[in-house]
This record gives C-alpha cells, structure tokens and sequence, in this order.
C-alpha cells in the first residue's frame, strides 16, 4: 500500500479539499487526485464522493479513515526511528553489572534526556557481537577484537577505558587482611574465575595474565553464576577470584567479603568499543567524551598485548565522528 496516498486520503478527508491538502502535503491538486484514485482502484471502493464544496467521505471511506490514520502514524514513527538524532542509542555491554553498564549508567544520570538501549547480546564470541554490529542489531558493542582479521573494514574498535582489576577474597583467606595486593603476592593462590569461555577476548586476557606474572588462575567447574561464587569465596580460605573496580557486586554482609586493589603494577582490562566506520549513531559522539573524565591509571600499568591504545589513561583514545 502507497504510504503516500493514504496519507493524502487521510488530509484530504480532514481538510475536506483536494486543493487544501495539497498545500499541505507540498505536491499538486493533480497529484493529489492521482494518488486518492489510485487507492480506490487498488481497495476496489469509492473513498470520497466529489462535491461542490469539494469532497465528502463515501460510507467505505468513513469505514477506512480511522485505519488510514493509523497507518500513516506507524509509517511517521518508523521514519522518526531511523531518523539520526531521534532514534535511542544501543549498545551492547558484557552484563548489567559490568562497568561499561555501570559507566553508562554514570553517563546517563548526567544526561537523562538522552534515548539510551542497553542491551546484552549474551554471546561469548565477539565476533558474534561484532556481526550485531555490522547488521544494525546495535549501535555499539563493548568488546575487543583481539584478532584484527575479525574486524571487518566497515567497522572500528575504539579504547573506551581501562577496568583496574580487584582481588575479591572471604574472611579467612590469607591476603583478608592486605589493603593492596602485588601480582607477585598472589603467585600459588587458586585464583578462581568460572565462566572463561575458549575463544573469549576475557580468555585470551587471562591466558596472557597468567603467562606474564605466573598466576593460578583457573576456570575449573560450572559457572553458577555471581552469587554461588560469592557465597563459594566467602566460605572458602584459599579460593579467590579477580573482578574490575568498577564491576558492580552485592553480597549479604554476613559474607564479609573483601575486595582488594592489585598493585605494583596495576592489572587493568582493557575495555573497546565496536562501532561502524561511517555514520555512527550521533549519540556515540558524548558516551565516548564520557570515557575521557574517567580517572588515569598509574604508570606502572600491566595491560595485555591487543589493548587497542599505547597509552595508559583511563579515558577514550578516539571520539567517532
């Protein structure tokens, strides 16, 4: 169905003048005409009887205004969808407890005004992420390629900020007590961390991290999920696990719970953002500058070896266009 000549039905049935709607619509009365006798061909009925006065609604043309008008308000709602500006920014995060959600969130307590989708696609693979992307699924992804043959020239990673990672220990653990913790110092410790899924940037992070400080970190067992193992580590007096400072963690206060900075260096993940190469959503452009008030890191930053920017700041490296 002709969007177009419904919605010339529908203001010529309320304007009741030909000549009148087409002002409006910024076409000619000839036009107009066409459009409305191309609809009564194709519905099979007379939509408006010609009069004097100009045009009067048939009985199937009353039937039909009410539908029409519907019509053409979907068809105006899913121009506005696509319309840059109007339509809300999506972006992917790892989990609504992560702290690319957490800093989204910041962002978005600052700037309420802003139409904002945050979504998780619940994949392990970002290449499965960065095919949502490329697809239009979303507008951003906060995932890191580590292979750049995966990244299709369409598209662009971008380094949002860096995640300084905290040990996470129950009472009864020997480092309970330590207000910073060196890599060196968790050398023998069975640092437990589920859900290490092959083929995960999160993968290829700690397979670096245990290679380069010689740690015990490992993914034995089902991922239960956050709450199990919180309730694992804090009855436990040798499992530990890693988390970002600013991974968003609530456990009963009986679980007396630690969570320690590492430092000497600082371990810190580094967070990328998966956005297309030409006409990003506009809504991109703030979220990014966001990145860049975050707090720097300390020099002596151990980051892996795809982080996607040289230097060691908090902030966003490059702000799309």
């Amino acid at each position: 169905m002709d969007t177009e000549a419904v919605r010339s039905f529908v203001r010529a049935a309320e304007l009741g003048q030909l000549r009148h709607a087409a002002d409006e619509l910024g076409v000619t009365q000839q036009a107009v005409s066409k459009r409305i006798a191309a609809l009564e061909r194709m519905l099979g009925v007379r939509l408006f009887t010609r009069t004097a006065r100009g045009v009067e609604l048939t009985l199937d043309g009353q039937a039909f205004l009410s539908h029409a008008r519907s019509v053409v308000a979907h068809a105006d709602r899913a121009v506005d969808a696509i319309r840059p500006g109007s339509r809300a920014l999506r972006i992917d995060v790892l989990g609504l407890r992560s702290a690319q959600a957490v800093i989204l969130h910041d962002y978005w307590r600052s700037h309420p005004e802003t139409p904002l989708d945050v979504v998780t696609l619940k994949v392990d693979d970002p290449r499965l992420a960065v095919a949502a992307v490329r697809a239009g699924d979303v507008d951003a992804s906060f995932r890191s390629v580590t292979d750049p043959a995966d990244l299709p020239h369409e598209l662009r990673m971008i380094h949002a900020f860096h995640s300084p990672l905290e040990l996470v220990v129950g009472p009864r653990h020997p480092l309970a007590s330590a207000r910073t913790v060196t890599p060196a110092r968790l050398r023998g410790h069975r640092i437990w961390v589920p859900g290490i899924a092959p083929g995960s940037e999160w993968a290829d992070f700690y397979a670096q991290l245990t290679c380069a400080f010689d740690l015990r970190v490992d993914a034995a067992g089902p991922n239960f999920g956050n709450e199990v193992l919180l309730d694992i580590l804090a009855d436990s007096d040798d499992v530990a696990t890693l988390v970002g400072s600013r991974d968003r963690y609530v456990w009963p206060a009986g679980h007396d719970l630690r969570r320690i900075p590492v430092a000497g260096p600082t371990l810190a993940y580094p967070l990328s953002l998966i956005l297309p190469r030409e006409n990003p959503h506009p809504g991109l452009r703030a979220v990014v500058n966001h990145f860049a008030n975050l707090p720097p890191l300390p020099e002596d930053t151990w980051l892996p070896s795809w982080a996607t920017v040289p230097h060691r700041g908090g902030g966003a490296g490059h702000t799309p266009r």
